[in-house]
This record gives structure tokens, C-alpha cells and sequence, in this order.
């Protein structure tokens, strides 16, 4: 046991003295360094000596005892170990998922690589063709209908009748707006018929006239009828001999107007004493079931009918106190509507025109006119004078004549 223990502990001793040794060469060499570091000349003896020390403790460390060292500190080592049987592979739970690459796009060997060119198909040269095409037809069809409107010169009628007829601006722009969108273009699917309704010597009449000698210059006398019940059809016992030239003379005009390219306009006025049978004959002239050429028409039907109802209508407006020219056109015309269609049913085709009574100093200026047509000099006083002997309904501070400008011709006439 001893002998064992005496040979165990030389073993220890051996090793101890093996590992001491180079571990204060380590550290002499440390000592050194840190000398060196602090700022010793190059020229220094000391310096010169520590670096012959260094470069010796390298030497030895190199030689068997750093072997020795080595192997006995990786012998005793309980911490570190690098047997490869104790590791394991490490393994990840999770997938790892493979990116999908692209295919390169191969080219043949004998072809060249370029990219593909867009070919312009024809039917792009043909569309645009097509909208140019379009574009030519629409500015055509809207210089058309200029040319339509120019040759009727709607604007040169409507600035006479706005000099010459008074108190009747929305009538009269209510007539022209209707004129203008039917004479436009030469193709439609019904005539235009329009009814003026109104008091006595309003100025239905005097329109009526105006438009006649309108159209007379710029379309000819043939392509206008300017229809009187009283002169035309004064005795109700011939009416179906009326009914036969007023249908007669309707067609015979509509066709001329149509091989000239033209659209007749056929003003009847005094429609208010025109018997039914002769109500009738005139209906059927504006259905919309006919042949072109009777669709091309525009009909003026002048009438006193529904004239008390304006009158009504119009004063309690006054006496309520509302004046606003707005309502005007709109609230008549509902208020006209339902008796005229009781009087005859034609009236439902129709567009209606109300006319509203004369204020006084419309009156004044008929009386005017009158005067210079005549003549005479149109004093101030004398004016007033012969304004006065006119009746005129009261409501507040306005005044509207009873019976219009009728009675204007006959009172200077008398002067």
C-alpha cells in the first residue's frame, strides 16, 4: 500500500512540477509585456533584456513541455470535452419550406433572344374610323339644325312680336320656345298644335297675325293657312261642306310643303264658334297614327275660351297678394286644362298658351302705337284721357282692363 501510495504520489509531483513550470513562464512573460507596454525606450537595456526573456519563454513553451501541459490539462479537464459521441444532432421541428424558383424562359439555340412585338391590329384602324364617322354625323346633324332655325328666322320674329305686342312676355317666349324645338329638324312623330287662351283683346289675335305674315315671307304664301270660323264657316247649316274644304285644303298644303321640304303652319282662328263636327274633322289631323307628311304640321288654334277662368284665376292671385310671374304660365295652364278638354277632346293634344289681362299702362302704350300709326301726336294727357274711358277690374293698386286693347282702334278712330 505504501510502495502504492509513494509511486501515486511521485505521479502527482510530476505533473505538478510539469504544469508549474510553464505556468510561471506564462506568467513572467505577462510581467513582461505589461514593462514593455508602460513606455520603454527602444534603446533601453532593460527593454532589450525583457524581450530576449519573452522570446526564450516562447521557446520553451513550445517545446514538450506545452505538449505535456496540453495534454494533462485536457486529460484532467472535468468541464470541457469535445468526444463526439456525447453530442447529438439537432433537430428542428419546423419545416423549412422550399422556395419555388421561376423557370427561366429558354430560348431556342438558333433563334435570337428578343422580346415579342405588339402586331396593330386592323380592327383598331377600322374603330377609329367608325368615330370619326360618328363625329362628322353629329357636328352635320347640329349645323342642320342651325341652318333649320336660320332659314325660319325665328329670331327676327320673336324680337316683332315682343315690340308690338304687350303685356304678354311669357306667353310669347312659351310660343317661340315651343316654334324653335319643333322647326329644328323636318322629322317627327306627331304635328305640334298649340292653343292661345285668354280674355278679348289680350293679343291671341294680333300673334295669330303676326305669325302669319311671318311665314308668308320666308316659306311662301302656300305653306300658310290663316283660317277665320266667321269668313270660312260664318252658317252652322254648312258645316260639312266646311268640314270638306278645311280637310281638303289641309292635305292638298301638307303635301305640297312635303316635296318642297317645308313645314305648313296653319293658324285657325275664332276656334270657339266652330261647330263639333267641324272639332272633329280638325282632331283627326292631330293623331300621331298617320303618314309622314301630315306628322310635319304646326296648328294655331286661337280662341276666348277659358278666358273667364284666366280672369278668375288671375285676380284672386292679386288679391292675395301674390305677383310672382313664375307661377303664372304653369298655374293657368292646369287651371285651363280640364275646361278645355270637357269642351272637346282634341285640346288634350294641344299645348296651351294662357294669356293674362292688360294692365293699364299696357294700355297706354296700345293707345301709342295706335296713334302714331295714325298719325296723330300721342300727348301725355290725351293719353291718360282716353285710358280713363276704358273699364278696368280694381285690386288694390292694379288695375286690369276688362276688355283689353280691343276698344283702343275704335276710340281713335274717333279723334
Amino acid at each position: 500500500m505504501d510502495g502504492r501510495k509513494t509511486g501515486g504520489s511521485l505521479k502527482n509531483s510530476q505533473k505538478l512540477s510539469l504544469l508549474s513550470s510553464p505556468v510561471r513562464a506564462v506568467v513572467r512573460l505577462r510581467r513582461s509585456a505589461r514593462l514593455l507596454k508602460k513606455g520603454l525606450s527602444p534603446t533601453d537595456p532593460q527593454r532589450k533584456l525583457l524581450q530576449r526573456q519573452i522570446s526564450l519563454g516562447k521557446a520553451k513553451l513550445g517545446g514538450s513541455s506545452a505538449t505535456l501541459l496540453g495534454q494533462a490539462s485536457f486529460e484532467s479537464s472535468q468541464y470541457f470535452t469535445f468526444d463526439t459521441s456525447v453530442l447529438q444532432p439537432v433537430t428542428r421541428t419546423g419545416k423549412r419550406t422550399k422556395k419555388r424558383k421561376s423557370r427561366r424562359v429558354l430560348y431556342p439555340g438558333s433563334s435570337r433572344r428578343y422580346l415579342p412585338t405588339e402586331h396593330t391590329s386592323k380592327a383598331k384602324q377600322c374603330l377609329l374610323l367608325l368615330v370619326g364617322i360618328i363625329c362628322f354625323q353629329i357636328l352635320n346633324a347640329i349645323e342642320n339644325l342651325d341652318d333649320n332655325i336660320l332659314k325660319y328666322d325665328l329670331d327676327g320674329l320673336e324680337k316683332t312680336m315682343h315690340r308690338e305686342v304687350f303685356g304678354q312676355t311669357l306667353a310669347i317666349e312659351n310660343i317661340m320656345g315651343l316654334l324653335k324645338d319643333y322647326l329644328a329638324t323636318h322629322i317627327h312623330s306627331k304635328p305640334l298644335v298649340v292653343s292661345f287662351n285668354g280674355p278679348s283683346g289680350v293679343g291671341k289675335s294680333h300673334i295669330g297675325w303676326l305669325l302669319a305674315k311671318h311665314f308668308r315671307s320666308v316659306m311662301g304664301s302656300n305653306s300658310v293657312l290663316h283660317y277665320f270660323t266667321m269668313h270660312h264657316c260664318p252658317d252652322n247649316s254648312s258645316t260639312p261642306a266646311c268640314q270638306s274644304d278645311l280637310s281638303k285644303t289641309i292635305s292638298e298644303m301638307v303635301t305640297q310643303a312635303e316635296i318642297e321640304e317645308k313645314i305648313p303652319l296653319f293658324i285657325l282662328d275664332e276656334v270657339e264658334l266652330m261647330s263639333p263636327a267641324l272639332l272633329d274633322t280638325l282632331g283627326r289631323f292631330f293623331q300621331t297614327n298617320q303618314t309622314n307628311e301630315f306628322l310635319n304640321a304646326v296648328y294655331i288654334l286661337i280662341s276666348n275660351l277659358g278666358g273667364d277662368k284666366i280672369t278668375d284665376v288671375l285676380l284672386e292671385k292679386v288679391a292675395g297678394g301674390v305677383l310672382q310671374p313664375q307661377w303664372q304660365a304653369e298655374e293657368l295652364r292646369t287651371a285651363l286644362r280640364p275646361v278645355l278638354n270637357h269642351i272637346h277632346p282634341l285640346w288634350a293634344l294641344a299645348e296651351i298658351v294662357p294669356f293674362v289681362l292688360l294692365e293699364k299702362n299696357h294700355i297706354l302704350s296700345c293707345f301709342y302705337e295706335e296713334m302714331m300709326s295714325e298719325g296723330l301726336y300721342p300727348d301725355p294727357s290725351h293719353l291718360e284721357s282716353l285710358a280713363g274711358q276704358l273699364r278696368y277690374y280694381t285690386r288694390g293698386e292694379q288695375q286690369y282692363a276688362i276688355t283689353g286693347c280691343k276698344q283702343v282702334v275704335a276710340q281713335v278712330n274717333l279723334l
